[in-house]
């Protein structure tokens, strides 16, 4: 196959700075809100990009949990290869590829822990299901096989019986707090609209148009 041949014209539409918001985050909520009403699946799915203690980057896909001017949030396993990343280095990235719309969003900032309290709102909201498994799961961890992981789900089953499931101190949530955010719109002949968001302190945010 000559992969140098797939192309296409990205006509879904334009980008300019009078469409957008002056905050960043409000201007997201309204690109998701559109995203959703595409009925794209996963619309919330978002690369997380960390680098490990080797300064070697890596990225996976999680699931956006929540969202406000102070942060994008997910949760993980403390003693996942992303939390132990983070912990190293919290200087993360954040992308959206939204690519039925003809749209990605960038997002880099610094990855926090959340508190405790607002890690178990969300740990209780989850189905019984995924907490056994925010238990059983050794998350990055080596395993022989999948039966293994299985005897663990098993084995949390028998522990809590029907009783209500503790949420694990091995686990939590992050909130990455935004310092860039870049939204990009696909235009026709590669001349996409790209916007930059840039914090400034207490100022608020500049923005600031880039070449595509």
């Amino acid at each position: 196959m000559r992969y140098e041949d797939f192309r296409r014209e990205y006509l879904a539409g334009g980008l300019s700075r009078e469409m957008l918001d002056d905050c960043p985050i409000r201007q997201f909520e309204l690109w998701l809100e559109q995203t959703v009403g595409s009925e794209l699946q996963d619309p919330t799915a978002m690369v997380l990009a960390t680098i490990d203690e080797s300064g070697l980057p890596w990225q996976r896909i999680v699931l956006m949990k929540g969202v406000s001017t102070a942060g994008f949030v997910f949760y993980t396993n403390f003693g996942s290869n992303k939390a132990r990343d983070i912990a190293v280095n919290p200087q993360v990235s954040l992308l959206f590829p939204w690519n039925v719309l003809d749209r990605q969003v960038i997002v880099g900032g610094r990855a926090e822990k959340m508190s405790v309290a607002e890690s178990a709102r969300y740990f209780f909201s989850r189905p019984r299901e995924s907490q056994l498994a925010a238990w059983a799961s050794e998350q990055s961890r080596p395993i022989s096989r999948r039966a293994v992981l299985e005897a663990q789900v098993q084995k949390m089953r028998d522990k809590f019986g029907r009783g209500e499931i503790p949420m694990p101190d091995f686990w939590g949530g992050y909130r990455v707090v935004p310092e860039r955010i870049e939204f990009w719109q696909g235009g026709a002949h590669r001349l996409h609209d790209r916007f930059r968001y840039t914090r400034e302190s207490d100022k608020g945010w500049r923005i600031e148009q880039l070449q595509p």
